[in-house]
């Protein structure tokens, strides 16, 4: 199973929208990373996010090309600065994309791999993505893809 751990694209800041809704670039950036994704026949079961606009902007521009008919839910959880222990202990065997938030995404990251959640082992940036994969009970990364790669 693969857990995909994306932080939403960039967002315009608070003074011009207390919202916080996906800037230009950043609907563009999260466009770009479908696109290549779904070229590449990347499917989930599932999207997630944490319910704050710009996350669920992100997710909503990921679900037609990668969740065709899958799920796409606002999760409690998933804020930037909820503990991510709670999430990977109730992932399961579907393939999921977690549409999230500094710091909560590097932690997550850090976490599976079984290190202190404030070891960032990913340089993550508005639009990135960490890919984890999981046989038997252990995590690994096996991609990490930022917005100026696609």
């Amino acid at each position: 199973m693969r857990l995909y751990l994306l932080q939403h694209g960039d967002a315009v800041m608070k003074d011009v929208d207390p919202d916080r809704p996906l800037s230009d670039s950043g609907t563009a950036d999260i466009g770009r990373l479908a696109s290549w994704l779904g070229g590449s026949n990347t499917r989930v079961e599932r999207i997630v996010h944490s319910g704050k606009l710009r996350a669920q902007q992100t997710a909503g521009i990921l679900a037609p090309l990668l969740a065709d008919g899958g799920i796409i839910e606002a999760r409690s959880g998933l804020s930037p600065n909820d503990s991510p222990q709670t999430f990977l202990d109730t992932v399961g065997t579907e393939d999921i994309i977690v549409a999230g938030h500094m710091p909560f995404v590097s932690r997550a990251v850090s976490l599976a791999l079984g290190l202190s959640p404030d070891h960032s082992i990913v340089a993550f940036k508005p639009g990135s993505l960490a890919v984890l994969e999981r046989d038997t009970g252990a995590w690994r990364i096996v991609a990490f893809i930022r917005p100026e790669h696609v």
